[in-house]
């Protein structure tokens, strides 16, 4: 039996101002009693890639050729603003931006995309826009309250922190949210 790792690769959020931002805004937007699942504080990152279930092999290959062919220089990400996917009138998910720092998360996500092209995994379907996710939203119930929340912070600042590494994460489904572990770490060089 082939053991299978539920895997994504992510940014950790490392700056306990801008996570606590993050966490004062998303508890607000709950308490206008629209339907949403939030993001746990500990758990908030930047996805570069969700893969899914892959075989405990591939993972260990995956992070042997992301250590040895991902190489980058510590950058700024400035946390700026509110916005949803995938539009305001049917919000899904409930994201913080990047404006600073968002160029050298794609070129990131795309030496990632190469990578995992050469473990013939399939690429992404969806085009990658660098955002944190806070929430998601689970059904209509009090739309009209939650745009108006989301709508009070499309200008907020949530800080800035410095990118020193990337993770391949592990994911375990729990009734009470999913539980993150981190797999292999690729630092950034100096």
């Amino acid at each position: 039996m082939v053991n299978l790792v539920r895997t994504f690769i992510a940014i950790d959020i490392d700056d306990d101002n801008v996570r606590n931002e993050l966490a004062k805004v998303r508890d607000y937007l709950s308490s206008t009693k629209a339907e949403l699942k939030p993001v746990a504080t500990e758990n908030i990152h930047i996805t570069l890639r969700f893969i899914g279930e892959m075989p405990l092999t591939l993972v260990s290959e995956l992070c042997d050729k992301l250590s040895k062919e991902v190489t980058f220089k510590p950058f700024k990400i400035k946390v700026y603003g509110l916005g949803v996917f995938p539009n305001i009138h049917r919000p899904r998910v409930i994201w913080a931006g990047i404006t600073e720092g968002a160029s050298n998360i794609i070129e990131l996500h795309d030496i990632v995309e190469k990578i995992l092209r050469k473990l013939r995994i399939p690429p992404s379907r969806e085009k990658f826009i660098p955002h944190i996710t806070i929430a998601r939203v689970k059904s209509s119930r009090n739309l009209s309250a939650l745009r108006k929340a989301i709508e009070l912070y499309i200008d907020k600042d949530f800080g800035g922190f410095i990118v020193n590494s990337i993770k391949v994460k592990r994911s375990i489904l729990t009734p009470r949210g999913p539980i993150y572990s981190d797999i292999c770490v690729i630092k950034a060089v100096e």
